[in-house]
């Protein structure tokens, strides 16, 4: 598994530290030699000591619903952006020796890349610290383990800006002790972890409607309204950096109309997800054909969100999307 020599800026000590705790895992072998190819999940990977840790109980949904949930929750929030957020599942997080060879590896629940457009994104490999950027979150979920005895230091250590520790409602035997039902956001100021009531990466989005928005069976009228406004709020932080930049020069037109095409193309796909996504939640059957380009023109993606959560099939949303097209502005009340 070589991956990029980091640049001699980035580099620090590789000298491997003593192993952290991870309760509720167990330790298992692999060996330098096995780590490229082997295909399984585990919290931590220590190349000294030949042992990945790996969770002691089986995953079941209580574990991954939350971060399954935090896929769709993103997109919707995405949608109502406007561009596109990457959500990575068991990403890999590596860090590199002197000659590019791993010498530790975590494994996360999720790692969100807000501006993937804009960010170097990991490779089939993983994200390699001091080559690839750090994901603006990363989600751990705590069902049967505590990432706070191990894991979390490690990634203050290795810089990760923003770390969010989730705690299902659903309950195990297997929970350690005095872990509550509950979301804590970690955020990394001067180098040191420091808890806060909301996230940096995700504009105020608080951690009680995050934890809320994972755990909720369907999605609640409050979780779209604070989806909607953390969407807003990222579309006009994203404008407001765009308008601080120089106009480009009149030989990048076809340049710029290029990106306008591919915008428009990346935005119909994620609202068609977003569509599936919504519609399941709501238990309706998902799109016959998928929504194109020339059925969401002229309509602003909160106006197709909220078209979605208000429509009682297919056949109704199409006419709502229809209506919006003749006449924007709010969208028709539910005839369910």
């Amino acid at each position: 598994m070589q991956v990029e020599k980091p640049s001699r800026a980035t580099k620090r000590s590789r000298r491997t530290q003593p192993v952290p705790e991870f309760p509720g895992c167990r330790p298992i072998e692999i060996r330098r030699d096995r780590i490229a190819t082997y295909e399984g999940r585990f919290e931590f990977w220590d190349s000294d000591a030949e042992t990945a840790w790996v969770i002691r109980d089986p995953t079941g949904f209580a574990h991954k619903g939350p971060s399954q949930r935090l896929t769709g929750l993103v997109q919707l929030i995405a949608a109502v952006r406007g561009d596109p957020i990457e959500c990575g599942a068991a990403m890999s997080f590596l860090l590199p020796g002197e000659q590019g060879e791993p010498l530790r590896i975590m494994q996360a629940d999720k790692a969100v890349y807000l501006n993937p457009g804009r960010s170097r994104m990991p490779d089939e490999t993983g994200m390699v610290i001091g080559v690839h950027d750090h994901p603006d979150v990363v989600l751990e979920v705590d069902h049967t383990t505590d990432v706070r005895r191990g894991k979390l230091g490690l990634y203050e250590e290795w810089g990760f800006p923003e770390v969010w520790v989730e705690v299902p409602e659903r309950w195990s035997p297997s929970r350690p002790a005095g872990r509550r039902p509950g979301l804590t956001i970690y955020r990394l100021e001067d180098g040191t972890y420091r808890t806060a009531p909301e996230s940096r990466a995700f504009a105020a989005w608080t951690a009680a409607e995050i934890h809320a928005a994972m755990n909720e069976p369907e999605l609640s009228a409050a979780t779209s309204d604070a989806l909607t406004r953390v969407g807003r709020a990222l579309g006009a932080r994203g404008r407001a950096h765009s308008d601080s930049t120089p106009p480009l020069h009149d030989e990048r037109r076809d340049e710029r109309r290029d990106e306008r095409a591919a915008r428009a193309g990346a935005r119909t796909a994620t609202l068609v997800a977003v569509a599936d996504t919504i519609l399941a939640s709501r238990g309706i059957p998902g799109l016959a054909s998928p929504l194109v380009a020339e059925e969401l023109a002229g309509i602003t993606d909160e106006q197709v969100v909220e078209a979605l959560l208000r429509c009682a099939d297919e056949s109704d949303l199409r006419a709502r999307l229809q209506a919006l097209r003749r006449r924007p502005g709010p969208c028709p009340e539910s005839r369910a």
